[in-house]
């Protein structure tokens, strides 16, 4: 009397154009919230990255007595310099942790000067536009200004 069930499980139609008008609704009122934060997003990370940067150099400086030259650059950080006063004390595997230095989130190198001209470093991303200046997504992010 019971016939056995074909394996035919599955969606109906009706539950694939709710769950398609539902999407569309997150989709609709979501979308405009997150397509303005991209900008904000890449500011945080430079900011991050400055951060990250700083602390690196404050480690290379309690091994080395110094922060590494303009010269030298950030590069010290995860090579051994060989250029002006040479680190005695240089930490195996460098200061950064994946070995690399970063570039700012507009694909830019991080300005370094030592010494700085606010502090005895200074650390800064240009920006959007990677020119000094600006305001919004192409303002100077600068290791002085943080909080």
């Amino acid at each position: 009397m019971w016939r056995e069930r074909k394996n035919n499980e599955g969606f109906t139609l009706i539950e694939i154009m709710i769950v398609i008008v539902i999407l569309s609704i997150l989709a609709w009122q979501i979308a405009p919230r997150i397509m303005g934060k991209p900008e904000e997003a890449r500011i945080l990370k430079a900011k991050m990255d400055i951060s990250t940067l700083e602390t690196a150099l404050k480690l290379y400086r309690l091994d080395n007595g110094m922060y590494p030259s303009t010269e030298q650059g950030l590069q010290a950080l995860v090579e051994p310099p060989t250029i002006g006063t040479i680190p005695r004390k240089w930490r195996e595997g460098g200061y950064l942790e994946k070995g690399k230095i970063p570039k700012d989130p507009w694909g830019n190198d991080y300005i370094y000067l030592s010494p700085g001209l606010h502090g005895d470093f200074d650390l800064m991303s240009y920006g959007a536009d990677g020119e000094p200046g600006g305001e919004g997504k192409n303002g100077d992010i600068n290791n002085w200004e943080l909080e």
